[in-house]
């Protein structure tokens, strides 16, 4: 397919714009799709504004969307134009050295499964490339709109992983510190990994009414003083199994591993954007003796991924709908919306876009 066409971009660090491109081309394993709809991340903001990855020019953001297959490679065998796809936010190059030893989302180099907006256009533009298509598109299910199934990509995919990573035992205490998008669906991950007790760490009313809704059974404000503190005393002096770091500065580690209790997991999805070196207590990491292990991972992608989370909205098992709070129509309004994730509104979980439903 040829011609031109239109993307909202990163100019350089601190400026984003519009720009036209060409209709990118594709190779035998990719697809080429169509945005329909697409949702704005906290990660484009760190990416951006604070130069998290460096700089990049004209290169288009974006890495969560629903989207529709326009044209595939002659090896694609799963998949035909028209069909309506959840394009995951990590697409993996499945045959690399890192996936075949479980680590798919670091193909090729650390972070190396985040290809949309890192080193290739992102779903930002009206069309955009998919790498082994095959095993990096879901086809949306018919029962679940183009706005929700965005929410899988990323927010869903990453919150859940927070949980699994976490290695929650059955009916135990997990805190999740940061009610965003992606602390919400790690929430609702805990509670379906089993947790008994799960606080939220968080103020925006928005968020303390989804993060309820979702399962948490407390809510802790770091408004009242010291967040490990109050978690600490909750539990009776003991802390928390599993600790899901899922915002914040680098100070929140502090929190996270003053807030575990000895033998337990502290499981970070949270991007931290700026900084040389992140803090670990010395004491409440027992001298580095206690027995908390400090668990990271990049959201996991690929197809099977987005039909598993597929399939846990169609059974009933969550509700992404709950996330998103402000939706636009129309791909000229995919800046605002950005820009709203930029500057964090108090009535603001996540916005999304609707570009051609």
């Amino acid at each position: 397919m040829q011609g031109k066409m239109q993307g909202l971009a990163m100019k350089k660090i601190g400026e984003i714009g519009w720009v036209e491109k060409d209709i990118p081309s594709i190779g035998p394993q990719d697809a080429l799709v169509k945005s329909i709809a697409i949702a704005p991340c906290t990660s484009d903001v760190h990416t951006v504004w604070e130069g998290a990855v460096g700089e990049r020019h004209d290169l288009i953001l974006g890495h969560e969307a629903v989207g529709e297959v326009v044209e595939v490679g002659n090896l694609v065998k799963t998949l035909k134009p028209g069909d309506r796809v959840i394009v995951p936010a990590i697409t993996p190059d499945w045959g690399s050295d890192a996936a075949q030893r479980g680590f798919s989302s670091q193909s090729g180099t650390p972070l190396g499964g985040w290809k949309f907006s890192n080193d290739k256009d992102g779903s930002f533009g009206e069309y955009f490339t998919v790498n082994e298509a095959d095993f990096n598109l879901a086809i949306l299910p018919e029962n679940i709109s183009p706005a929700d199934g965005v929410m899988l990509t990323d927010m869903w995919s990453t919150g859940f992983m927070g949980a699994e990573n976490g290695r929650i035992p059955l009916g135990g205490t997990v805190a999740v510190l940061g009610i965003g998008a992606v602390g919400l669906s790690a929430i609702l991950g805990a509670k379906l990994q089993g947790a008994g007790r799960i606080f939220a760490v968080g103020t925006r009313p928005v968020s303390v009414k989804v993060a309820k809704e979702y399962g948490a059974t407390n809510i802790i404000s770091y408004k009242d003083g010291s967040t490990s503190e109050q978690i600490i005393e909750a539990t009776g002096g003991e802390g928390v199994d599993t600790v899901i770091v899922a915002g914040g500065g680098p100070d929140i580690l502090v929190d996270a591993v003053n807030s575990a209790r000895a033998g337990s997991v502290i499981s970070n999805i949270n991007y931290f954007g700026q900084g040389e070196t992140l803090p670990i207590p010395r004491v409440g990491w027992g001298f580095g003796m206690a027995d908390k292990d400090i668990h990271t991972g990049l959201c996991p992608g690929g197809r099977t991924r987005m039909e598993r989370l597929a399939d846990l909205v169609t059974y009933g098992r969550g509700d992404p709908s709950k996330l998103i709070t402000h939706k636009f129509e129309g791909i000229e309004h995919i800046e605002e919306a950005l820009l709203l994730m930029k500057d964090k509104p108090r009535d603001l979980i996540k916005p999304i876009v609707i570009i051609d439903d």
